[in-house]
């Protein structure tokens, strides 16, 4: 699409406004919006306002803006994710009910781990996900599973950059984590105990499609002295079952 003066692209700036939008950051003014998204006040102000026409963002009775639910509706048309979503819900529901700690659904996005679904019960423990957050694939179980049975490009990019230290536990050392991958793989789960935080153990395992690739990683958050194995049962059961409901709908 055609640049801007600045020499930014129509979509590059689009997509930099889209982005400000996080999941603790909902409601900004459009100054709010040009100064995260490096514009010039006018600019900002015209592109908001254009998005705010089309229904991809909305104000509120503060002025305020957020995004819009056309946006909401555009995204999930013919979405693979939604899809996934809708056949894991079941299952997840049921670990979680039996669990009664976070369940939750992830996807590997960009080299972090999405989170599509969270399912959590009154009293449990503290978790920092979040549906639609992001996490470090190799901070957390989910990321864990994703990143071991990533393609060897993904897995070089995401060695390659500086591991972000969350907790005194998580990996920060790329041999160690290199062995912690080859673990997952044979052992077929992961386990992130007070890697995103010290109070907390994260547990997932892999979802594959018809073809045996990974597509997702189903996880539960416990508290950080809580017996694992009834939780990785729970897991393994949940993950066969979606797996073979992928498989019936291919």
């Amino acid at each position: 699409m055609a640049n801007s003066p600045s020499g930014d692209s129509v979509t590059g700036r689009l997509i930099r406004v889209l982005e400000t939008f996080t999941p603790t950051r909902t409601v900004q003014t459009a100054a709010e919006i040009g100064r995260r998204a490096d514009l010039p006040p006018s600019s900002a102000h015209r592109i908001v306002g254009e998005l705010v026409a089309a229904g991809l963002l909305e104000r509120d009775e503060t002025n305020g803006v957020r995004v819009g639910m056309r946006l909401w509706e555009l995204a999930t048309r013919s979405s693979r994710a939604l899809r996934l979503r809708q056949v894991a819900l079941p299952p997840m529901e049921r670990v979680q009910a039996r669990i009664r700690e976070h369940t939750q659904l992830a996807i590997l996005e960009q080299d972090e781990a999405l989170f599509l679904e969270r399912l959590s019960a009154p009293h449990s423990g503290s978790n920092v996900t979040r549906i639609a957050g992001r996490l470090p694939l190799h901070a957390c179980s989910s990321g864990l599973v994703l990143l071991a049975h990533a393609d060897r490009e993904t897995r070089d990019r995401a060695l390659a950059r500086p591991l972000q230290r969350l907790t005194i536990s998580t990996i920060v050392d790329t041999a160690v984590l290199h062995r912690k991958l080859d673990q997952i793989r044979l052992a077929g789960y992961a386990d992130a105990p007070g890697y995103i935080e010290e109070i907390s153990t994260g547990l997932a395992v892999p979802i594959r499609d018809m073809t045996g690739e990974v597509i997702a990683a189903l996880s539960v958050v416990l508290p950080r002295e809580a017996a694992t194995e009834p939780a990785l049962a729970e897991l393994f059961t949940a993950a066969r079952e979606i797996d073979r409901a992928l498989a019936e709908r291919a």
